[in-house]
């Protein structure tokens, strides 16, 4: 790229592969595409339906096809992972740290989804699902932090285990199966209102600071 003067460096070209730069405040760009220098790379993305958290996928797309091939060079990893069937708020990050600590069992990082079920809710499946239900291979019952009927099939639910498969798995457990499962909030965060379904931005350092503090 800087061979074939693609590349400018704060509004000037630059010819020179082993040029250093102060980083504070640093913009450059790549084939007119602009660019911010950021210590780590963490953003957030809308993910679609039919896209694997992974970069070997086996049966469909990869997340990664959703973002530049700069971010991916510099190893960007989901911070936890959706299934290939759910939507809604995936954050990666080359931030191992960071990364280790969202996605630890042992924070109990809430993760709030909306679930939509084959068959009717009653109230006593929400309060199974509030109590504990027990999950196959897991020693004890597993519980909901929250769980609010919507409608007669749809219902928001909080976790904060971040089991294999576990909100399927509690549904599955009170009798019912999952439809629709979309994730609207990790960690505190909101998917944002102004995000395309497969777009993604940078996360501002007001939503970068909660995540960093938990």
């Amino acid at each position: 790229m800087i061979r074939h003067h693609l590349v400018t460096v704060n509004g000037e070209a630059c010819d020179d592969p082993f040029a250093e730069f102060p980083t504070t405040g640093l913009h450059f760009s790549v084939a007119d595409e602009a660019w911010e220098f950021q210590h780590h790379a963490t953003l957030v993305l809308y993910k679609p339906a039919g896209y694997e958290c992974s970069r070997q996928p086996q049966h469909h797309r990869s997340v990664f096809e959703l973002i530049p091939a700069p971010l991916r060079n510099r190893g960007v990893q989901p911070i936890g992972r959706l299934d290939a069937d759910t939507t809604g708020i995936l954050l990666l990050t080359d931030n191992g740290q960071l990364n280790h600590r969202l996605s630890s069992g042992k924070r109990n990082i809430p993760k709030v989804y909306r679930v939509g079920t084959r068959h009717p809710l009653t109230p006593e499946s929400i309060a199974d699902l509030l109590a504990g239900v027990q999950l196959h291979d897991e020693p004890a019952p597993i519980r909901a932090v929250a769980a609010e009927q919507i409608d007669s099939t749809t219902l928001r639910l909080t976790v904060t285990e971040g089991k294999y498969h576990q909100v399927k798995r509690m549904i599955a457990a009170i009798g019912n199966r999952v439809e629709t499962l979309h994730r609207e909030q990790f960690a505190g965060m909101l998917l944002p209102a102004d995000l395309a379904v497969g777009s993604w931005r940078w996360l501002s350092p007001d939503e970068l600071k909660p995540l960093e503090q938990q």
